[in-house]
């Protein structure tokens, strides 16, 4: 369970908002010794985050202490030197161009922003974008149109200097980003631990359905784990969390991986982490790692745009027909096959436009491709998916819809050993993580085709067999991991 304190100087300094037994001076801080089983979050609003003072010390003590603290002792280093925090405008500098008028004379804009929040709406994705990178209570944006609009200064500033109008934006922010925790009226949290599933309702493919969903909720609260879906633009909420569990489709270029890779830092259990997320989502490097670690596969080669007679290479070590496919495709995108020299042409022209490197891999037909769960490196569930009708793959796209084929779930003791043997040694060179494993099935033996970092668990099919089990045994890791973590 995570518990956050907001820290001021004085306690009249608080007296604008509600009272709360979380609200402490930096006085109680300093004195503060008694330890909290799970994850303590600090807000800091001393008035001054200069060099040695309060502000400065909170920070400090809070890290030491392993609390979470905003704003963190970087940032307020950062903040503190000019040529370090204008290494983060320079991408946020072209998108608010777009939205300012260009004035006829050199004119000066302060905007106010709270936990990433402003009052004018023209700057919302401005000081969004800014509190994901300088993470601070209360920020004042100095912009400067010189020709070309510019970002002259950044300082963190006191609640207390804020307008009335800022000031009731910054209750509602600061009320939203701490999880309401100083809100007397509401009962406290009392599971052991916070665990965060990273959803996105607008994706069309989700890793699971919101049945399934429900169902990892269910299973969390039977083991006290209190768990909460959060979406893309909850990145700040992460330091109230145990573990983040990743529900969304997982890319190394997305908002996927910088969850991943921020829940890792602040010492969150996180599935998947940010390791197994780079070398999932790239086919180039599973391929090398099969080849490195005898890993049984189909006959591949990686090719590269500048290489000459490509074609004729590729039919005298592999042969038609064969798979072209870019390194980061997921649900059977980007993935052609080529059943000739003109078909295998056009794909290489039309893919190397995306990608600088493709896989090309030897065609195994099958009627279906194993599906093999592996949580910890040990087999979890079995599916077998079918092609979809008249298609050579279990995912077809056209450009009104996407249908995939039919499904059969079995317990892991019914599918053959090979397969099992060649999922599980495809995992380990990988990670501990929750794995889905592609595999072919020829004559007896598995081909692995590719490894999920965050494989479909959808109600009805990945848990037909399990039931409700599936859910428990991956909360269940989850509480394993939170409890060593905690235990250390």
């Amino acid at each position: 369970m995570s518990q956050t304190y907001i820290v001021v100087d004085h306690t009249k300094d608080w007296s604008a908002f509600l009272e709360s037994d979380r609200v402490v001076t930096f006085s109680q801080y300093l004195n503060m010794t008694d330890k909290h089983q799970g994850r303590t979050r600090i807000i800091n609003l001393c008035k001054s985050n200069k060099y040695l003072s309060d502000g400065y010390y909170c920070s400090l003590l809070a890290e030491s202490r392993g609390h979470h603290v905003m704003p963190s002792v970087r940032v307020l280093n950062d903040l503190s030197k000019k040529d370090l925090y204008e290494l983060y405008f320079a991408d946020l500098l072209a998108d608010l161009s777009k939205k300012l008028t260009s004035p006829e004379e050199e004119k000066t804009l302060k905007v106010r922003s709270v936990f990433g929040k402003t009052v004018d709406a023209t700057y919302k994705e401005l000081a969004r974008k800014l509190f994901e990178k300088v993470p601070c209570p209360a920020l004042e944006i100095t912009l400067k149109f010189r020709k070309t609009w510019q970002i002259t200064s950044l300082q963190a500033i006191s609640h207390q200097s804020l307008s009335d109008e800022d000031e009731t934006l910054f209750a509602e922010a600061l009320e939203a980003f701490s999880n309401k925790v100083w809100n007397t009226n509401k009962s406290r949290r009392s599971a052991r631990y916070d665990l965060a599933i990273l959803v996105n309702p607008e994706e069309h493919l989700p890793p699971s359905d919101a049945m399934a969903l429900k169902k990892f909720v269910q299973a969390g609260k039977q083991l006290d784990i209190q768990v909460d879906l959060i979406g893309p633009k909850d990145i700040m909420r992460l330091p109230e969390y145990d573990g983040l569990f990743i529900r969304e489709t997982t890319n190394i270029d997305h908002h996927t991986y910088r969850f991943a890779k921020k829940a890792e830092a602040a010492g969150l259990v996180v599935m998947d982490d940010p390791q197994s997320i780079m070398r999932c989502t790239n086919k180039v490097y599973l391929a090398d790692l099969f080849r490195t670690h005898k890993v049984p596969c189909p006959k591949t080669r990686i090719v590269h745009r500048s290489e000459e007679n490509i074609e004729q290479t590729l039919e005298e070590n592999i042969g038609y027909p064969m798979v072209v496919k870019i390194p980061d495709g997921a649900f059977s995108k980007g993935v052609i096959k080529a059943k000739d020299r003109t078909e295998l042409t056009n794909s290489l022209n039309d893919l190397f436009k995306k990608s600088s490197l493709l896989l090309v891999q030897e065609y195994l037909y099958t009627e279906f491709d194993w599906r093999i769960g592996i949580l910890n490196n040990k087999p979890l569930f079995a599916c077998r998916y079918y092609m979809v009708k008249n298609h050579w793959q279990i995912y077809h796209h056209s450009a009104t819809k996407s249908e995939s084929g039919g499904f059969d779930t079995l317990p892991t003791f019914e599918v053959p050993r090979r397969v099992l043997q060649a999922a599980i040694a495809a995992t380990k060179p990988i990670g501990d993580g929750l794995y889905g494993v592609d595999v072919k099935e020829i004559n007896g033996r598995g081909y692995v085709i590719e490894v999920n970092d965050n494989p479909s668990i959808d109600r009805g099919v990945e848990d037909k067999y399990l039931g409700e089990e599936l859910y428990m045994q991956i909360m269940a890791e989850f509480l394993r991991r939170m409890q060593l973590k905690h235990n250390h």
